[in-house]
């Protein structure tokens, strides 16, 4: 049978150039080769005798040939065929052995590393508490990384002896986190510490953070909401402070002055959030909030990617409530949405979440133009007129020139909405 180079379809296979692989298939439709059959395996195949005896050569070293015992009365060596897979196995098993031995003596290596990074690292609490009493005005330190925060954060926890508060930002939370955080918080509130945290609206809707919120609140956590909250932050005490560091990891602040200004920052906002609530109407009254905060947003040109991100809720949730109030304001485009927003007082003023849906319809919808306490082109103070307002309404403007300059600019934003895609 001719095996010729016009037939090997498998040539350039790595170790082995053509005239091996030519060798091989012979060798394998033959059944076997010997000293005295390769000039013939050579002929057939088409190459000369030194390739040949250099492809018996390759052969033999890629374990693809294995020696037969000898037959008696017929001394000559002879060599069968062996399968590529059996080949690789003979030949590469004690490599592959070695590289697993030196990938295991790595893992050893590298846990050994992790483990005097965690010694180290469990080090923080102490090197922190030192800088304390060495700077007892107050510091701003920087945690390398979430392990180094995490044992703080456990440690300052364990040791809180009044209040904790927190403020998240986001939509919703890992269902990871809220797992790990839960008893945690659970055995905190049970110690009798005050509990108070800043969520945003959406949390509202998005079940797993609902349900932790909900066991929290059971357990005599207080949570608010509000449309838009400062990032991730932790206060203890009132004297540490746990800020997201850019960098990685957090900073740990106890500077009287900063700690001040966060207090009073959380404070502000506290004052302002909306109490955590169940059941379908405190749902709705988030959910118009969250309009209104939208509208807001709108009119001040935010892209729909820019507000969704701020207001912790999906681009497609985003992009529903945008054409829920297009339609609720007659609007034909997001800026001619803006510019009624604008004209009917609507960005002006926040509306409660804890408001009835009368009410909110009563702000949202459209009705009378309510009258700006200042005048809404100059921000001056509105003058008061001798005999009450003119004709039964009061005035929107402190002069005709600022009345006039409204108008103007009116006429060219609603002219630039009509050449806007809806």
């Amino acid at each position: 049978m001719d095996v010729s180079a016009d037939d090997n379809g498998s040539a350039g296979i790595p170790g082995l150039d053509g005239a091996a692989v030519l060798l091989y298939r012979w060798t394998v439709v033959h059944a076997h080769l010997t000293r005295d059959t390769l000039a013939r395996a050579a002929a057939e195949t088409g190459i000369d005798d030194h390739e040949a005896a250099r492809a018996l050569d390759s052969l033999l070293g890629a374990c693809l040939l294995q020696e037969l015992p000898a037959i008696p009365g017929n001394p000559g060596v002879r060599w069968q065929p062996v399968s590529p897979q059996a080949a690789s196995s003979r030949l590469l098993s004690g490599r592959d052995a070695a590289l697993r031995a030196q990938e295991e003596a790595l893992r050893i290596q590298r846990r050994r590393i992790q483990q005097e990074q965690d010694g180290l690292a469990a080090l923080t609490p102490v090197y922190l508490q030192a800088r304390q009493h060495a700077f007892p005005q107050g510091t701003i330190d920087h945690l390398p990384d979430k392990f180094a925060v995490r044992t703080l954060l456990t440690e300052v926890i364990d040791s809180c002896r009044s209040e904790v508060l927190v403020s998240k930002h986001g939509g919703s939370f890992p269902v990871a986190a809220l797992r790990e955080a839960l008893p945690r918080d659970l055995a905190l509130l049970a110690r009798g510490i005050r509990m108070r945290s800043l969520y945003q609206h959406a949390t509202r809707f998005d079940q797993p953070t609902r349900t932790h919120a909900e066991q929290l609140v059971a357990a005599g956590a207080e949570i608010r909401t509000l449309p838009e909250v400062l990032p991730q932050m932790i206060v203890v005490d009132q004297s540490l402070a746990l800020l997201p560091a850019r960098s990685g990891g957090a900073l740990l602040i106890r500077e009287p002055d900063l700690l001040g200004y966060l207090l009073d920052v959380f404070e502000r906002d506290w004052a302002n959030a909306t109490p955590y609530a169940t059941g379908p109407q405190a749902a709705h009254g988030v959910s118009q909030a969250m309009k209104q905060s939208i509208l807001v947003l709108l009119a001040k040109g935010f892209k729909d990617d820019t507000i969704a991100r701020r207001l912790g809720i999906s681009l497609r949730t985003c992009r529903r409530h945008v054409s829920e109030l297009l339609e609720s304001l007659g609007a034909h485009s997001r800026f001619e949405a803006g510019v009624i927003a604008e004209r009917q007082g609507l960005t002006q003023h926040r509306v409660s979440a804890s408001a009835t849906p009368v009410e909110v319809a009563e702000v949202a919808g459209p009705g009378p133009v309510p009258v700006a306490s200042g005048c809404p082109a100059c921000g001056g103070s509105m003058p008061v007129r001798p005999g009450g307002p003119v004709n039964g309404r009061p005035a929107r403007y402190c002069s005709p020139s600022c009345r006039s300059r409204a108008y103007r600019e009116r006429t060219r934003q609603a002219a630039g909405g009509r050449h806007e895609t809806p």
